[in-house]
């Protein structure tokens, strides 16, 4: 359970992140729901690749530097990602 919670954690925040990505680009916005799914994928793609570049703690430890490491990955990641989905979405109604 101790090298789950990290991930949990990302993927909670990954929604969460997608949601204010998804408030603050509303002409991009994808709904609650498509903005949590597509923020859940973000945290978790956006943690592994920050994990795997070592600027988050994914050893598994549950100490504050790793608990906020996996918050501000997750996050971005799901903010990043609902951006780059709501932005193609929006390119191709245009077409």
């Amino acid at each position: 359970m101790g090298s789950l919670l990290p991930l949990i954690i990302q993927l909670l925040s990954g929604a969460v992140g997608g949601n204010v990505a998804g408030s603050l680009m509303k002409k991009s916005s994808l709904g609650t729901l498509g903005n949590s799914i597509a923020g859940i994928l973000g945290g978790g793609l956006g943690g592994q690749i920050l994990g795997m570049l070592g600027m988050a703690t994914q050893s598994g430890s549950m100490d504050l530097a790793g608990i906020l490491g996996s918050i501000a990955s997750g996050g971005v990641g799901g903010g990043v990602v609902m951006a780059i989905i709501g932005i193609l979405k929006k390119m191709m109604n245009k077409s």
